[in-house]
């Protein structure tokens, strides 16, 4: 249900990817350098045995968590580089899949922040589930919540929630439903209108924080929302349409799904599984070969029927507008948000931030598909402290890079090496032969295939540590990867459980073309020899599968969200610390109710945890008649997706 409403199915269809850009490149350079048979052996054919078993060991761990598994509530303190309040948790115990309830580590409890439906804006009616209207979902919080920023001054007890409200599931928001076609002229606006992003004032006793409702700077943006195309490609004639023949301004953002916050306290929101919603059964002769490689091939979600504009026959163009970093001001109701067209159009997860050394702002981003890129964009002009103005401007223009990554051999034991940064656009001109700016920009994957960048396993959530300044990247999985198309940053094929990569600019120089890198966690059930824990002791770590978002609290230590857990479990929320005696001990926090995503982590001021509940009780089968999850168990007696927050009792 879930794969069939947020992506369209992606990982049942065809891969896009279709480019011949190199698998074996770091192993048989390693070859070259005179390694072993065993060695070559050791990075694909023990991979590739091992991996045939890992469901039959996982399920066994699952069942019993107890026996040297975590859960176990080993290494409780023990010298590690946090400290209390949050941080200095037990370990939770993974818990089966339908177990409809969070759990949270002892002595923490846990509470809705927003739910949807809430009224946030004034003059929204109370939710009533039997009696939903698009004029109230406009004025209410937005359906299945992702990302999850806070915009305030310094750790000021007052700020401005914002989150993302990725998609719909309309098997549960309606009774009797039984397909898109069905629904009425009003449903589909419902629909539409829960779709996009929301901001909520919220304000802090201690460390629990509170929505106010009807406060005068909370917001609703959605697919009917004006913005604004800006960068090399707005203007161009891709992105040109009858109803926007200047190719500069376009109606909404949907498919929302990571994002992080800028310096200059404004959000940034990535727009992901934007190509299922258009009716795509006409395509546009000289955009065939995009269409496909963007997976614009479905027959959408009926929105056409409300407005042409998802037809692509009506206007083939449509499509181009969507797939960028969207920016938006949370402290002006009145702004008008932007799309980067700067940054490249794919699918993107999110982007987040670093200001280099020299000034230079550097966006990171990744493509969630399975076989695609990371990307980094490395702003023109540079950073001036205190000026907003300015620095709302750093999106608009500079350099577009996508990785490509070699291996230095498996006989450390470890995936690692060196990578480099291709240029997409440099200096406002095309690096990719016969292809213009603005085609780069708007094709970004086609360019990226022809530069020669290293194919991923779902390159999901990208951030800056604030602390050690190393990027981290969640590749979620790539079950569609085979024995032939490993290579050391993407070790093992069938690919289920996913890995979280660690990547060093050189000389910690951000506007670098070259880096290292290391894969960190190479998840699964730790009594799977594939899996990897940062070196530390697999007997004492906790089983995580399909990492999607990352986070940081103040001491640097990585927080991981995951999404589909293939291990059976219920999905959760992992803290580890990243250096020191203890880099590599990935302990769970806590888990989400049955068939929930654990989604948009967000660490305020090391007490209080914020957290999406996303798709609570999205099953197969389940209905408004007969829901799976009850969650956030307000007395509706249905599933509402909700932001929570989790805090020491004592909050």
């Amino acid at each position: 249900m879930t794969c069939h409403y947020r992506c369209g199915d992606a990982c049942f269809q065809p891969v896009p990817n279709e480019s011949d850009n190199e698998y074996f490149g770091d192993i048989l350079r390693d070859a070259k350098r005179g390694s072993s048979r065993r060695t070559l052996l050791k990075a694909i054919g023990v991979t590739t045995a091992v991996a045939g078993t890992t469901l039959a060991t996982a399920g066994a761990a699952a069942a019993d968590p107890g026996k040297g598994n975590p859960g176990n509530g080993k290494g409780h303190g023990r010298g590690t580089a946090f400290g209390r309040p949050v941080y200095d948790f037990e370990s939770t115990a993974p818990v089966p899949y339908a177990t409809d309830k969070v759990v949270t580590p002892k002595g923490f409890t846990w509470k809705t922040l927003v739910k949807w439906g809430d009224p946030i804006i004034a003059g929204a009616p109370a939710f009533d589930f039997d009696n939903q209207t698009a004029a109230a979902q406009e004025k209410q919080f937005g359906y299945n919540c992702d990302y999850v920023g806070l915009v305030r001054n310094g750790k000021s007890s007052r700020g401005l929630l914002v989150v993302n409200n990725e998609y719909t599931n309309e098997d549960l928001m309606f009774r009797g439903y039984t397909g898109a076609s069905s629904l009425t002229k009003e449903q589909v606006k419902i629909v539409m209108a829960a779709h996009g992003m929301s901001v909520v004032e919220v304000s802090a006793k201690g460390a629990l924080w509170e929505a106010q409702m009807g406060a005068r700077k909370n917001r609703r943006i959605t697919p009917n929302t004006d913005f604004a195309l800006t960068g090399p490609a707005a203007g161009s004639k891709l992105v040109r349409t009858k109803a926007d023949p200047t190719g500069r301004k376009v109606k909404g953002t949907f498919a929302n799904c990571a994002g992080g916050q800028t310096p200059w306290g404004t959000i940034l929101s990535g727009e992901e599984n934007w190509n299922g919603y258009f009716n795509a059964a006409q395509i546009p002769a000289d955009q065939q070969a995009a269409y496909k490689r963007y997976g614009v091939t479905g027959g959408g979600r009926n929105w056409e029927s409300v407005d042409p504009r998802f037809a692509t026959a009506n206007e083939p163009n449509e499509v181009n507008r969507f797939g960028y970093i969207v920016e938006i001001d949370p402290t002006d109701p009145t702004s008008t948000p932007r799309k980067h067209t700067a940054l490249g159009r794919v699918k993107h997860e999110g982007a987040n931030i670093q200001i280099a050394k020299n000034g230079h702002v550097v966006a990171y981003t990744g493509d969630d598909e399975r076989f695609d890129y990371l990307y980094k964009f490395v702003s023109r002009r540079k950073y001036r402290e205190g000026d907003r103005r300015h620095n709302m401007t750093l999106l608009e223009e500079g350099d577009l890079y996508v990785a490509k990554f070699t291996g230095d051999g498996m006989q450390d034991g470890v995936s690692d090496g060196t990578g480099q940064w291709l240029p997409l656009v440099v200096n406002g001109k095309s690096k990719i032969a016969g292809m213009s700016v603005e085609e780069v920009l708007v094709w970004t994957r086609l360019a990226a295939d022809k530069a020669g960048a290293t194919k991923m396993d779902r390159p999901e959530d990208v951030e800056p540590n604030p602390v050690n300044g190393k990027i981290y990247v969640a590749l979620t999985n790539n079950t569609s990867r085979t024995a032939a198309q490993v290579d050391e940053a993407n070790p093992r094929p069938s690919n289920k459980h996913g890995q979280v990569m660690e990547i060093t600019e050189d000389r910690g120089d951000h506007t670098s073309t070259t880096f290292t890198w290391k894969l960190v966690l190479i998840c699964g059930d730790p009594s799977d020899p594939t899996t990897y824990f940062n070196g530390y002791d697999k007997s004492e770590v906790s089983p995580i599968s399909c990492p999607d978002n990352v986070a940081f609290d103040s001491k640097g230590n990585l927080w991981i969200s995951t999404d589909g857990n293939a291990l059976g479990n219920a999905d959760a929320f992992f803290m580890t610390p990243v250096s020191g005696k203890e880099a590599g001990h990935l302990k769970q926090f806590h888990t989400v109710p049955h068939g929930a995503e654990s989604a948009g982590p967000l660490i305020v001021d090391d007490k209080t945890v914020f957290c999406s509940i996303q798709h609570p009780g999205e099953v197969t089968g389940a209905t408004p008649a007969n829901p799976v999850s009850l969650f956030p168990y307000d007395g509706t007696g249905q599933p509402r997706p909700s932001v929570i927050q989790v805090f020491r009792d004592k909050a």
